[in-house]
């Protein structure tokens, strides 16, 4: 075989762009291939800042949900953590888009991530003087909600500018990978610390885990180019990227395909009811459960990293969405703790499949003078999605059963998957980059 093949497209709206496709790499080692964006200096600041700061995210999500059952014991009160948790995000889009389009994406972070880091220092103090309540909670969630929903599109939009674009897909695996590797280590840790030193510990090592992201954020030698045009943050510029959006086809359903499987299938904040009534594990197994997905998404996002990029990208995504509910379902079902900490890790290979290959889609087919108000509205699906369903299941777990609340779910995750291919068989002719109306 001679040189490497190398592809492009347009992608035509405010801006136009041509992207290259990453070369053929059947013949490079798959490690080399899968580790080569840490060769770039500024991404493995970022990834390795990532790493820290999202264990103590981690931490801090168990440490949420058992305070909240903790002093509810209500499947109800766990849900609403999920609605507390979208609405800033939903609030926020209007603003959080555009503004990472406008400025320094780098500098947005510090201030994002400097923020979380005192509204988790408040939270830790509140938990050690004994004054949280379930109010209390729902209040430091929205607030971190509101954080993420700034922090979110800025840092997802940084990436693509500092590696090349045929390595895209490995950084966004790796980047995947560093996330469930902290979903992995961050619940087990959890579990410690809430067993040993209660949520205000739990919630102080999140509060210093966020200095790793900020220190990363200060070293990076990237800063961003100076624009010939700057972007006005106003509802129009908001609405440009609506608009594009509403042009590509491919990154709209993939968005809409996300929201619906999520909404029905997000149920994981019921893991609590699961750990004590259930499966009678008690903390220690909590933080299992918690971890068992990212076990299953680690596996996935580094095979994903070391393989070429997906070609047959429609039909992928569709198929992972239907394990991915199977493998809900069948957690919902089991009665043996291995046999739910393995649908579990199913769940979470097949969910981290859909999400790299759905990523690389809309990363790719994204100018990126709209990245950062592609990424705000894909955030509204992303996290709306599981948000919403963890209210969805709480509501249905509170008028049946927490079993029969998450069975349901993945089966309706199945329905909604095989109904949108049928709907729009494009999807299942969608092969990567071909951008081409059918």
């Amino acid at each position: 075989m001679g040189g490497p093949e190398t592809k492009a497209i347009k992608v035509q709206d405010v801006d136009e762009v041509s992207i290259a496709v990453e070369p053929r790499l059947s013949r490079r080692p798959k490690l080399e291939v899968a580790l080569r964006p840490l060769r770039r200096p500024d991404f493995l600041k970022l990834w390795s800042g990532l790493a820290v700061s999202q264990m103590g995210s981690q931490v801090t999500q168990v440490a949420v949900a058992y305070q909240v059952y903790l002093l509810t014991h209500s499947a109800l009160s766990l849900g609403l953590v999920g609605l507390f948790r979208f609405l800033p995000i939903t609030v926020a889009a209007f603003v959080a888009g555009p503004l990472a389009d406008a400025r320094d994406r780098r500098v947005l972070m510090l201030v994002t991530q400097s923020t979380l880091l005192i509204n988790s220092v408040a939270m830790a103090v509140l938990s050690y003087q004994g004054l949280v309540t379930p109010a209390v909670i729902y209040a430091f969630v929205a607030l971190s909600g509101l954080g993420f929903a700034f922090d979110g599109p800025a840092r997802q939009s940084l990436v693509p500018s500092l590696v090349p674009a045929e390595q895209l897909t490995s950084a966004l695996s790796l980047n995947i990978t560093v996330f469930q590797l902290a979903t992995v280590i961050g619940p087990g840790l959890a579990g410690l610390l809430l067993r040993y030193g209660g949520p205000a510990l739990a919630y102080a090592v999140d509060a210093v885990s966020f200095l790793g992201l900020l220190l990363a954020l200060l070293r990076m030698d990237y800063r961003a180019p100076a624009q010939s045009k700057p972007l006005r943050i106003s509802f129009s510029a908001f609405r440009d990227g609506l608009r594009f959006v509403a042009s590509s086809p491919e990154i709209l359903w993939m968005m809409l395909l996300d929201f619906v499987a999520t909404f029905f299938a997000g149920s994981l904040l019921l893991l609590p009811v699961f750990a004590d009534q259930i499966l009678h594990v008690g903390v220690g197994g909590l933080g299992l459960l918690y971890a068992a997905p990212a076990v299953g998404a680690v596996l996935a996002a580094g095979s994903m990293a070391a393989l070429p990029p997906v070609e047959r990208e429609g039909p992928v995504v569709l198929g992972s969405v239907v394990v991915y509910g199977a493998a809900v379902a069948l957690f919902g079902a089991a009665t043996s703790f291995p046999l739910a900490l393995l649908f579990l890790a199913l769940s979470g290979a097949a969910d981290t499949v859909s999400m790299v290959v759905r990523n690389t889609i809309r990363q790719l087919r994204t100018p990126d003078s709209l990245r950062g108000r592609m990424t705000s509205l894909n955030q509204l699906f992303f996290v709306g999605g599981p948000q919403l369903g963890e209210v969805e299941a709480g509501v249905v777990a509170r008028f049946t059963t927490p079993p029969l609340s998450v069975i349901s779910g993945g089966l309706a995750c199945i329905v909604a998957s095989v109904a949108v291919g049928l709907t729009v068989p494009r999807l299942w002719r969608m092969r990567r980059l071909d951008t081409r109306g059918t």
